[in-house]
């Protein structure tokens, strides 16, 4: 597989997630995500080598497993590269059980430590903040976009957006109908903001192809989001529920079937998140009864 063209000196390798090459103009390329997994990685590399590039440093816009399980990869080929991401989110990719951790609240089962729940560590490095940045030798500016990640940055070179994980394609937001987030609110937030801005001609998504319709891009994952807040209200309206209870309505109204553990874990957290929402706008109420926690309507 080569490199994909997506505005001069910028390329992505295309996958379930994808990896963004940004040329640094002397035969270097910054590396942005590298993707679930060694097979990910692996090509990668061989995509580098096709286009005659090395690379000068990682970049992880957030600590999910599917953004940097390759980079141990990377790294056994190129041990000197540094590897970079937001503060909180580097803390995760060097202790990657935390992923699990927070997920399943204690020391998670061995059904949730997989490669896609918990990634191989590596030694990332906090971002020194966003905005106008040299990493790698590439000037970039990096944006905080929130909410699918506690701290996650997207990616801005000229007239390219990377969005990360702030933007979902068409196709995989139709695949996941909860899309997932740590924070919904946030999520909504920075997708609006990124709907906003101006002079982007291509945005490439974290999981979908580039596209030259960021506004409307944007408004997909909105409505996706708004979707997701109505499901949960509505369940909530149905009757008082704990988190799990509720999870399971939303999946009959969102007509979702999960089949693992894994996406048990991760749909769970996604209802919290539009629970946390409802809580804090007035929505939604919590109370402790019959030894359960329990959200009723506010």
């Amino acid at each position: 597989m080569t490199l994909q063209p997506l505005v001069p000196g910028a390329w992505y390798l295309p996958g379930a997630v994808n990896s963004v090459v940004l040329e640094d103009g002397q035969g270097g390329a910054l590396l942005v995500d590298t993707g679930l997994d060694e097979g990910h990685a692996r090509k990668l590399l061989r995509a580098l080598d096709g286009a005659g590039l090395r690379p000068t440093a990682v970049l992880n816009t957030h600590s999910h497993a599917d953004h940097h399980g390759g980079n141990t990869t990377v790294l056994r080929r190129w041990p000197d590269l540094e590897v970079w991401a937001p503060p909180l989110e580097a803390a995760i990719i060097a202790h990657p059980m935390l992923e699990p951790l927070g997920l399943f609240g204690a020391r998670p089962p061995r059904e949730l430590q997989t490669k896609f729940l918990l990634a191989p560590a590596s030694p990332a490095r906090p971002l020194p903040g966003t905005g106008p940045l040299i990493l790698g030798g590439v000037p970039l500016e990096l944006l905080d976009v929130p909410g699918h990640a506690l701290q996650m940055v997207a990616v801005r070179c000229g007239e390219l957006l990377y969005a990360a994980d702030a933007l979902f394609g068409p196709e995989a937001l139709a695949k996941h109908p909860l899309t997932f987030c740590a924070d919904s609110a946030a999520q909504k937030a920075s997708a609006a903001a990124l709907g906003a801005l101006a002079g982007v001609q291509v945005t490439l998504p974290g999981h979908g192809a580039p596209t030259a319709d960021l506004p409307g891009l944007a408004a997909a994952n909105l409505a996706a989001y708004d979707r997701t807040t109505a499901a949960v209200q509505a369940a909530v309206a149905a009757a008082p529920g704990t988190v799990d209870e509720l999870l399971a309505r939303v999946c009959v109204a969102l007509g979702l079937t999960m089949t693992g553990p894994g996406a048990v874990v991760l749909n769970r957290a996604v209802v919290s998140a539009h629970l946390t929402e409802g809580l804090e706008g007035g929505r939604v109420a919590l109370s402790v009864d019959g030894q359960r926690l329990l959200f009723t309507l506010a």
